[in-house]
């Protein structure tokens, strides 16, 4: 079933079970549930409860349905588990994930503290960069491998083939646009990925938001924070996480500010000259999936433009076309939201690295 699907049946409330509540702390009672919006794949709501004490708290529900649910709001309590657990002021605290009682529709829920935010925000670049290096550097993989058990570019080439598949199916045949996907993989994205250094030792694999644009980040009412939700993490190269400010959906962090601020806090890996390059490499996973979620996009064009660049300078190829500046998205597209220098955060409040 669609989300409107199930809405429609729902009659306006939102949807419950007791293993819902049961998930909530120990001894809180129920006081009402509403809705607070629904999207594409999930509907979110919110719990108001009381205590023991009679004190009123709030919690933070998503529900998703059928197993696209189960692995997408399962994977965002892991993902929000490690992140609190490096960074607990970085991101709303994780309560629980389930499935309803109910047998159909197979329902799944997420639960954590609700946090009052203003979204969409302009967080202040430098207080921002500082909060996602601190989450970056101090985060470690359980085993020492990127993924479950990689080198980074094997990671990296394996996630880039998977959605690269997926929009072939969703979009249709391209061959030069195959050929360049072809040359990325046996070329590309060995020369640049296969021998970066941190300060001189082999990269370390970080924890990452894995989905970190404009509309994933809030601003604490109350403090002015800044504040991450909708995790979708992996353990990877840190850049990595900054590559989605480089695409065409972005209009917040598409502005250099907050790259560079990142860079005062995490410096770029070695050589830090193929920074920009590295970045547009990565960015090609970030757009060729909305690329394949978004039928027709536009978005396909700069990925292939952005393919013929990096082959055109570190694996020249015959049969693709030559790299065209006036495609990438280098200046700002118009009818964005325009990015607006956020007043100083206070230096005393921006955490350390």
């Amino acid at each position: 079933m669609t989300i409107k699907q199930v809405v429609a049946t729902l009659n306006g409330a939102f949807p419950t079970d007791e293993v819902l509540f049961e998930a909530l702390p120990p001894g809180r009672t129920v006081i009402s549930t509403t809705h607070c919006a629904k999207g594409a794949w999930t509907i979110t709501g919110k719990l108001a409860v009381q205590d023991t004490e009679g004190n009123t708290e709030r919690y933070f529900v998503k529900i998703a349905f059928g197993e696209p649910g189960r692995i997408m709001l399962g994977g965002e309590f892991e993902s929000a588990k490690v992140i609190h657990a490096v960074t607990p002021d970085f991101i709303p605290a994780p309560i629980g994930f389930g499935r309803f009682r109910t047998p159909s529709p197979a329902t799944y829920f997420y639960m954590s503290e609700y946090v009052d935010m203003d979204v969409p925000a302009i967080p202040d670049p430098d207080e921002f960069g500082s909060r996602l290096a601190r989450l970056h550097r101090g985060s470690q993989s359980p085993n020492g491998k990127f993924g479950f058990h990689d080198t980074w570019a094997a990671f990296y080439r394996d996630m880039f083939l998977g959605v690269c598949a997926l929009d072939m199916k969703r979009n249709g045949p391209w061959p030069e646009y195959e050929r360049a996907i072809d040359q990325i993989v046996q070329k590309v994205i060995p020369r640049l990925l296969d021998n970066l250094l941190d300060q001189g030792q082999p990269i370390k694999p970080c924890i990452i938001h894995g989905d970190l644009w404009d509309g994933n980040v809030g601003l604490r009412k109350n403090t002015g924070a800044s504040i991450l939700f909708d995790a979708g993490s992996f353990y990877g190269h840190n850049e990595m996480e900054l590559s989605t400010w480089r695409c065409e959906y972005t209009s917040v962090f598409w502005a250099k500010e907050y790259t560079e601020a990142y860079l005062r806090h995490y410096p770029a890996a070695e050589p830090a000259g193929e920074f920009e390059d590295r970045n547009r490499l990565y960015s090609l996973k970030g757009v060729i999936n909305y690329s394949a979620g978004h039928t027709g996009s536009q978005l396909r064009k700069t990925a292939y433009n952005n393919m013929c660049y990096l082959c055109e300078k570190y694996a020249p190829i015959e049969g693709i076309a030559k790299y065209d500046p006036r495609v990438s998205h280098q200046t700002e597209p118009e009818g964005k939201w325009k990015y607006q220098r956020p007043r100083p955060f206070p230096k005393e409040d921006i955490p350390g690295p």
